[in-house]
C-alpha cells in the first residue's frame, strides 16, 4: 500500500483529497495544525468506513513542527502540498501590509519548501515518488495578464504572488529531481473558506485534478501546471 501525506487536510479541498485518496486504497496521513480538528476529520472518514487513515500534526509554517512530523512517518510515496492561507484583506499590492504579505508567503511558499525538504529522504526511497503542489490560476502569469482576467483577482494580489512563486518551485524541483513526478495543480474556483465559499465548484470537485495528478504512473507528466480541463500556461 502506497503512503500519501496531504497537508491542510482537516477541511475543504484537503479533506476531500484525503478522502478520495483513501477511497482509492492509499494509506493517507491527514496533516493539519490542530489536533482537535484533525481528530474530528479522522472520525468523519472512519464513520464512512475508511480505516487506512492517520492524523499527523504538522504546521507547515513552523520548521520544528515539520521536522517532528517527518520523524513520525516511516515511509512516503506521495506528498500533496495543499495547506495554504488566502492572507488578509486588503491585498492591493501598492498598499498591502508587508507583514501580512510575508506571513502569507511563509505558509504558501516557504512552508511548502521546508515541508518538501523534510520529507524528501522518505520520498527518495519510493519506487515512483510524486509531489503535487496545490496552486491556483491566480499564480499563472499568462492568466494574470490575459484580457479575460477576472475582476475579483484584484482582491488576491498577495495570494497570487505566493502561487506564482510556488509554480517556480515546482519547475525548479522537477528539473532537479528527474526521477520524481512533480506538478502544480489548481483545483479551480472552489467554494472554500479561502474565498468565503463563493466558488462555483464543490470541494470534492476541486480535489479531482489533484488526485488525478497524485496518482499518475511512470508515463505521467512532470514539471507542468494543470487544472481539471488540462494544462495551464505558466
Amino acid at each position: 500500500m502506497k503512503h500519501v501525506l496531504v497537508t491542510g487536510a482537516n477541511k475543504g479541498i484537503g479533506f476531500e483529497i484525503a478522502k478520495q485518496m483513501a477511497q482509492l486504497g492509499y494509506y493517507v496521513y491527514l496533516g493539519c495544525r490542530d489536533e482537535q480538528n484533525g481528530t474530528a476529520a479522522i472520525n468523519r472518514l472512519k464513520s464512512e468506513g475508511l480505516s487506512n487513515i492517520e492524523f499527523l500534526q504538522i504546521d507547515v509554517a513552523d520548521l520544528a513542527s515539520v521536522q517532528q512530523a517527518a520523524a513520525k512517518v516511516p515511509s512516503l510515496d506521495i506528498l500533496i502540498n495543499n495547506a495554504a492561507t488566502s492572507g488578509p484583506k486588503m491585498q492591493n499590492i501598492s498598499a498591502c501590509d508587508i507583514a501580512a504579505l510575508k506571513s502569507t508567503f511563509n505558509t504558501n511558499y516557504f512552508g511548502v519548501i521546508q515541508t518538501t525538504q523534510a520529507f524528501l529522504p522518505l520520498l527518495k526511497k519510493a519506487p515512483l515518488p510524486v509531489i503535487v503542489n496545490v496552486s491556483s490560476e491566480l499564480g499563472s502569469l499568462a492568466m494574470q495578464t490575459s484580457r479575460d482576467r477576472a475582476v475579483h483577482w484584484d482582491n488576491y494580489h498577495a495570494y497570487s504572488a505566493t502561487k506564482t512563486a510556488l509554480n517556480t518551485f515546482t519547475i525548479n524541483l522537477s528539473q532537479e529531481l528527474r526521477n520524481f513526478k512533480i506538478n502544480s495543480v489548481t483545483p479551480g474556483f472552489t467554494a472554500t473558506d479561502l474565498n468565503n465559499f463563493t466558488g462555483p465548484k464543490t470541494a470534492a470537485e476541486g480535489a479531482l485534478p489533484i488526485v488525478r495528478l497524485a496518482t499518475i504512473g511512470e508515463d505521467g507528466p512532470s514539471g507542468q501546471f494543470f487544472r481539471q480541463e488540462g494544462e495551464v500556461a505558466w
